[in-house]
């Protein structure tokens, strides 16, 4: 007479589908990161200037930027935002600095843009509560 042995259930998880699904992920992530990751095309004005004590120390400033079309971004640790009016810039900018006061805040204007749109830029940082202002520029060739 034949008896069936009882079987124990497995409680065990297959965990290679999901290896499967993280490494498409990881693939995915790399290859869009690059793509994400673009700034506004400006080209500023060049000089020989010394770079800021703030970013010496390894924090970054607060950017805020003017395009050839006048529209404004602002850039914080490397994430670009906008375009913005300038009262949205503002209100961006005072919530920066509200949670990290002292905060230093540059100007990138592009070469192209005019003066008027430049000092109106640094008023609205000047309204928002920025202690001082810097300008941004690239450096000389010295050829």
């Amino acid at each position: 007479m034949y008896v069936r042995k009882k079987r124990r259930l497995k409680a065990e998880i297959n965990v290679v589908p999901y290896i499967d699904v993280m490494l498409v992920l990881l693939v995915i992530f790399m290859v869009t990161t690059p793509l994400i990751t673009q700034g506004v095309k400006v080209e500023l004005p060049k000089s020989a200037a010394e770079p800021i004590k703030q970013m010496q120390d390894g924090k970054t400033p607060l950017v805020a930027t003017v395009d050839q079309d006048g529209l404004y971004y602002f850039e914080k640790d490397g994430k670009q935002q906008g375009p913005f009016t300038a009262a949205e810039l503002s209100v961006e900018v005072a919530g920066w600095l509200t949670i990290e006061p002292g905060t230093q805040v540059i100007v990138k204007g592009d070469r192209k843009v005019s003066y008027d749109a430049v000092i109106r830029l640094i008023n609205v940082l000047k309204a928002a509560g920025a202690p001082a202002v810097g300008l941004m520029t690239d450096n000389v060739d010295t050829n």
